[in-house]
């Protein structure tokens, strides 16, 4: 059976614990590789390693690390059909939503190239009687990133470009579930130029997460995950004095107002709710029609659309989307579904239960529409994390802004409309992170930043763009004088004042 090593070092870093993961292709239900799972003592070793390398990294001018990060995006480019396979493979995603995943971190790694220009600090010539002030960026040292299963390409990209680009190094924990990808880019990091150890890859569970929270030389850590788990690592994290970024659950909802293009409105819930199999923390579960009138017609329009979507294996080029990933979450998806129904749902679609000839085994779960749900249901209240899509049917505008400002979940939302001042209205008052007007999944280009708010995004700064910078560095305040030498006491230190 194939198996799936650590990188440390610039190789296989060995068994760590003894104890190993299954690697599901969820396409066929069969098990195609295991993961070993590291232990604190293998955590070690590659911390070792990252600190022999980055000092020396950290002293490389920013245009030298810069060409490092060129060089990489160009082998991602030229090994992207091969890295979009494999993640296919492990994942159940369809081979497009794969080049998709690639394609998103490759912009971060597009933005981690210009490191020259955003690492530049601030300068005041004459801020006193012959003092100047200037503040440069520094790197941490050694920065973390423990990623989630449901995008192995993009995630890691989006922490570990902006990371080392900025002179640290990093140790990246991805998922279990598909660790392959986040392997082969730090093989392709390597070739690009980068030091032995600068990038190194620990699989594990929590045990492995606990040592990386823990382990003292580790100054910063990002976490993209489930919100629960989000917390925990933000608490321990900070607790033991470390900076932490923690990105939690969603529960996005997409504003359907009476003036919408329902075609329009159809085409891209089609995509935003099923896409990837619902498996995206930017998907839209939950659309709200405003008035019931919007709510009948787009029903009416939803369902031809839904029963045409096409469900296939992960390599099929016809198929909309694919399997769930493991055999527990697609029981849990389906578990949610029940608890809708038994909650007073109706069930317009109904996915349970969904074959595929041929693949009978696989972990597929129909394209499902739940109508009538309100916002006591706890089916409505929590991530679902499937191809599941809920309508919430609201009376009018003011309802339809507070729905997603008091969900607890806060990390996108959408509006679709025609009308700017309902939509600058709506966009100014939504307590969400992430707005997209006419946009189904807004989440912003790689020169922007990306978070969501309450138990969506623990922390205060943002993933990637300036934000990103800011998180993977620290900023260090110079005042400086040069005196003349002339001995009379006339370049006598004089602290600037506001005054």
């Amino acid at each position: 059976m194939r198996q799936v090593d650590h990188f440390i070092s610039g190789g296989a870093g060995g068994a760590g614990s003894g104890r190993t993961h299954k690697i599901w292709n969820p396409s066929t239900g069969e098990v195609q590789a295991e993961v070993p799972l590291g232990d604190a003592a293998l955590l070690d070793r590659a911390i070792a390693k990252a600190k022999e390398v980055q000092p020396e990294w950290a002293a490389t001018n920013p245009q030298r690390r810069a060409r490092v990060m060129f060089e990489f995006k160009r082998l991602v480019e030229a090994h992207k059909q091969e890295l979009a396979e494999l993640l296919s493979s492990e994942h159940g995603k369809v081979v497009d939503d794969a080049h998709g995943d690639v394609q998103r971190g490759l912009e971060v790694i597009e933005y981690a190239c210009g490191i020259p220009q955003a690492l530049k600090g601030e300068y005041t010539n004459g801020a006193g009687p012959g003092i100047d002030v200037y503040s440069m960026r520094q790197p941490l040292g050694i920065g973390a990133g423990i990623t989630p299963f449901n995008f192995p390409a993009m995630i890691p990209m989006w922490m570990f470009g902006m990371a080392i680009a900025a002179g640290n190094a990093f140790i990246l924990k991805p998922s279990e579930r598909d660790p392959s990808v986040p392997v082969r880019l730090a093989e392709l990091f390597l070739e690009a130029g980068a030091p032995e150890g600068l990038l190194q890859v620990v699989h594990g569970d929590k045990e492995m997460v606990d040592a990386i929270l823990d382990h003292r030389d580790i100054a910063a850590i990002s976490f993209v995950g489930s919100s629960d788990i989000a917390q925990y690592i933000y608490s321990r994290g900070v607790d033991n004095g470390k900076r932490v970024q923690a990105f939690g659950g969603a529960k996005n909802h997409g504003i359907v107002m009476p003036d919408a293009d329902l075609d329009q409105v159809v085409n891209d819930l089609a995509g935003a709710a099923f896409g990837s199999a619902g498996e995206r923390c930017m998907a839209l579960p939950v659309v709200v029609p405003v008035g019931e009138d919007t709510a009948d017609k787009l029903r009416e329009k939803l369902i031809p659309a839904i029963n045409a979507l096409r469900v296939g294996v992960s390599n099929d080029p016809e198929a909309h989307y694919g399997p769930v990933v493991t055999p527990e979450h697609k029981a849990r998806v389906e578990g949610w579904i029940d608890t809708a129904e038994k909650e007073g749902a109706e069930v317009v679609i109904d996915g349970r239960g969904f074959t595929l000839q041929g693949h009978e085994d696989g972990f597929f779960v129909g394209p499902t529409l739940l109508d009538r749900v309100t916002t006591d249901m706890e089916s409505y209240k929590e991530e679902i994390f499937g191809p599941v899509l809920q309508i919430v049917r609201a009376k009018d505008f003011e309802e339809a802004v507070r729905l997603p400002s008091e969900h607890q979940y806060g990390n996108g939302v959408a509006i679709f409309t025609r009308n700017g001042h309902a939509a600058r209205e709506f966009a100014h008052r939504v307590n969400v992170g992430m707005v997209g007007i006419n946009v189904p999944i807004p989440v912003p280009v790689s020169y922007h930043s990306f978070g969501g708010w309450k138990r969506s995004g623990f922390g205060d700064i943002d993933q990637y763009g300036q934000e990103g910078l800011r998180f993977w560095t620290k900023t260090k305040k110079v005042t400086q004088r040069w005196p003349d030498g002339g001995g009379d006491g006339s370049n006598a230190f004089v602290i600037p004042t506001m005054g």
